[in-house]
């Protein structure tokens, strides 16, 4: 006798059914490190001293905020108040090259670099 599958339940009755958070953005990836982040947000990896980090964490935790938009707040400040000038046009145009690059390689999967 063969067993009976009634792993669809209500829900193969109603209809096919997404699980999950709905996907809501369709912003174009340029970059492997965009991958799963919101308009205008990019995934980095900084070496940052131990003692900094946790004063950054407590700081998100007393104001109840998380810990990027700390460290978003302060580097705003301090971009604020050097006011660089803008890197040369052939500069941005190579890292552009080389992400594509990436991207072409390694589909849009990050890839660290090695140390």
């Amino acid at each position: 006798m063969s067993k009976k599958n009634f792993t669809g339940g209500l829900n193969s009755l109603l209809g096919e059914t997404k699980r999950g958070r709905p996907v809501t953005q369709t912003k174009e990836i340029t970059k492997s490190s965009q991958e799963g982040t919101k308009e205008n947000e990019t995934r980095a990896t900084f070496i940052i001293n131990e003692e900094l980090l946790d004063k950054l964490k407590a700081i998100a935790y007393w104001e109840r905020g998380l810990i990027k938009d700390v460290i978003n707040t302060a580097l705003q400040e301090y971009v604020d108040k050097k006011k660089p000038k803008p890197r040369p046009e052939e500069v941005r145009a190579k890292d552009q090259e080389a992400n594509q690059r990436l991207i072409k390689i390694h589909g849009n999967k990050a890839r660290l670099p090695k140390y």
